[in-house]
């Protein structure tokens, strides 16, 4: 899959919390983005492959996603197909504050610290949380007494269920790819910083570089070129956003010359390097 697209800030959010269950009939292709918060991605029915940093996803109707603020990713969507989801945007301070102990939103922090932002539940998971959405969603149009109060009580709930699911390790899922493109794309990861030729990661896997280049684009939708740029570029803006300078964020990413760092890091995200960080 070739990840070309702007990266740019999208969305703030001024309330504790905020609660969508939406349906379109036509879909909408987004660029990559970040938000200031965290959230909360529940496939209901559709086709939907979500790219979340450097893993991509294919979703499955009750699979969720949890996207860590300040994590770039992008939806991928089948337009020929209606796309209903669940969306729950989370301000952490909030939730820090009202349950101090608790750790609410520590399964987005497990989820950024492994790379895998995809959890499946099992049986009896999915049918507790199919029965919080369900309420939810009810106490949200009910007007009575305590509606709101409820409401957070729910909401507490679903993250307590979500954090169950998350530590349970349910069973998460990665596209699959030829197992020697799995072994290029795992070398490329852990050695961003190192000459990444086609010659050297096809002698790294044992092909010959047209046959090496040929599967790589036929299993990624990307040449090689292209996807070790935008890793690179990927890990730079981690990289910058934890506080590290753009320069060797740059040179720790594998860019050897600033200036081609900097005018490949403005037209992949939209924003020059020292923006992405406030």
């Amino acid at each position: 899959m070739s990840i070309k697209a702007n990266a740019s800030r999208e969305g703030y959010l001024h309330e504790n919390y905020r609660y969508f269950h939406l349906r379109d009939t036509a879909g909408q292709e987004r660029d990559f983005h970040f938000h200031d918060f965290d959230k909360i991605v529940v496939l209901i029915s559709g086709r939907v492959d979500y790219a979340v940093e450097d893993q991509v996803y294919t979703l499955r109707p009750w699979d969720v996603l949890l996207v860590k603020r300040h994590t770039i990713h992008k939806a991928i969507i089948d337009v020929k197909e209606p796309y209903e989801r669940i969306i729950i945007y989370l301000d952490r301070k909030y939730f820090d504050r009202v349950m101090p102990e608790a750790g609410l939103l520590g399964c987005f922090d497990r989820a950024g610290h492994s790379g895998q932002y995809l959890l499946v539940p099992g049986e009896d998971g999915l049918n507790e949380l199919k029965t919080l959405f369900e309420s939810y969603e009810k106490s949200a149009d009910d007007g009575l007494f305590g509606a709101q109060a409820m409401r957070d009580t729910l909401m507490m709930q679903l993250l307590i269920r979500i954090n169950r699911i998350a530590v349970a390790r349910g069973e998460q899922r990665k596209k699959l790819y030829d197992p020697k493109i799995e072994a290029a794309l795992s070398y490329i990861n852990e050695n961003l910083s190192r000459e990444l030729s086609v010659e050297a990661l096809a002698e790294k896997v044992y092909l010959s570089k047209y046959h090496f280049m040929r599967l790589f684009k036929a299993q990624t939708g990307s040449t090689v070129h292209a996807y070790v740029r935008q890793k690179r570029l990927l890990q730079a803006a981690r990289l910058i956003r934890q506080g590290t300078d753009a320069n060797k964020a740059a040179a720790d990413s594998g860019f050897a010359d600033y200036s081609t760092f900097h005018r490949a890091f403005r037209e992949s995200f939209g924003v020059s390097p020292g923006k992405l960080k406030g």
